[in-house]
């Protein structure tokens, strides 16, 4: 799934200017990004496709900062140009961030700041939507980033529109996609853009990828909570809801379990982690249903009871305005792509919710915490974050399923 919005009228007249090329694509790397969000826009833009039917771009890989650059795998790598050479690119390319809570250098910031001024198109892979985010260029617009990242995108910069249920953002002169595989498809979109449709699926077929996926970053949310929220007492009253969404209980029960007023609740829930309770405690419950019903024989009926919704008619909005399908056609997709072997069925004191996992960063070895998701008005902010297996999004990427926006009903 992507998402197409009309530029700002200001962004949408402003020209390039005369010294930038369209055709001219800078990447911006720094010290710390992964190697394979890095090579993506080098592999997309970099390459003489021409044999193939793909226009050629002029590629300038740029440092952000002084290098030597090391990258994942101990591997360093020296940019042949610095951040003078962004001065001639029509298109800015920000694959990676090293980390999502530290500033990114300001010289690397003005000189994005200033492309974006001169009429560049900018655009940020995965975690790369920090480093426009701290240059200003996400304020007021909608933008995503990987899933995993995305309530602390929303936390540190609240005037950016968060959607993390989409692979890419085209915002006109600013664009931004979900994680790893996700910056392909943004990748293509601009090739599709600037060239369109035959240029893109010639790309695409040489890179082995669909030219153009339907789905969102829905399918992979994980159970996940901003990693801050392990230190505060509201940590207890999360992980009791996760042990507990068998049984039927509303956002009042863990007000009152956490001796709070309803609104008091709401409003630290949503300080810490973007998210308003209610949609939170919704969007568990569905993610335990997909878990029930990939993994188990139940019928859609039990699965229900399962998970705490008051009826399997409840189960069923719910389930379709979150993943886009039914939870029998979700289950036989599921088990269409999956053979028999591998579905191992829930054993019998398996009604329960898995244990909570404890709120830590799995680098230190501790579990990946929990799921949030957040729906502000006017544009939907979703969340969740914290780091887990790095190749989730590279395993499945290419799997994709429709994704809808979550109601806000109460009815569990």
């Amino acid at each position: 799934m992507s998402h197409d919005s009309t530029a700002a009228p200001e962004a949408a007249a402003r020209k390039l200017s005369g010294r930038r090329r369209k055709e001219i694509v800078a990447v911006l790397l720094f010290s710390g990004g992964p190697i394979f969000e890095s090579s993506i826009p080098l592999s997309v833009f970099g390459i003489d496709r021409q044999d193939a039917g793909v226009p050629r771009y002029r590629l300038l890989v740029c440092g952000g900062e002084e290098g030597p650059l090391r990258t994942t795998g101990g591997l360093e790598l020296t940019a042949p140009h610095g951040l003078e050479a962004i001065s001639r690119a029509g298109t800015v390319v920000v694959p990676a961030w090293r980390s999502i809570t530290s500033p990114p250098p300001e010289d690397a910031l003005d000189a994005l700041r200033r492309a974006h001024e001169e009429g560049a198109r900018i655009v940020g892979l995965c975690t790369g939507a920090f480093v426009l985010a701290a240059a200003g260029l996400l304020d007021s617009r909608p933008a995503t980033t990987h899933w995993m990242y995305a309530p602390t995108l929303a936390k540190r910069y609240p005037s950016v529109h968060v959607d993390p249920r989409e692979l890419f953002v085209d915002d006109g002169d600013v664009l931004t996609s979900a994680g790893t595989a996700a910056g392909i498809d943004l990748c293509l979109h601009i090739v599709r853009t600037d060239h369109g449709n035959e240029a893109a699926g010639a790309l695409a077929r040489r890179l082995v990828v669909p030219p153009r996926r339907s789905g969102g970053q829905e399918r992979y949310l994980d159970r996940s909570l901003p990693e801050e929220i392990g230190a505060d007492p509201l940590a207890e009253v999360v992980a009791w809801a996760l042990e507990h969404l068998h049984e039927q209980f509303d956002v009042e029960t863990l007000a009152a379990r956490a001796y709070m007023s309803r609104r008091t609740f709401d409003r630290r829930f949503r300080s810490l982690t973007g998210s308003a309770p209610l949609q939170w405690l919704i969007t568990q419950r569905v993610l335990q249903a997909q878990r029930l019903l990939e993994t188990s024989d139940y019928s859609v009926d039990e699965v229900a009871g399962r998970c705490g919704f008051r009826s399997p008619v409840a189960l069923r909005g719910h389930f379709r305005r979150q993943l886009g399908s039914s939870p029998a056609a979700y289950r036989a997709a599921y088990r269409a792509r999956r053979p028999q072997a591998e579905r191992q069925p829930d054993p019998e004191g398996a009604a329960a919710a898995p244990s909570a996992p404890s709120p830590l960063h799995p680098d230190s070895g501790g579990p990946v915490p929990l799921q949030t998701r957040r729906t502000p008005s006017p544009s939907p902010v979703g969340t969740s974050a914290s780091l887990g297996p790095a190749s989730d999004n590279g395993r499945e990427a290419y799997a994709g399923s429709r994704a809808s926006l979550p109601g806000q009903r109460s009815g569990m």
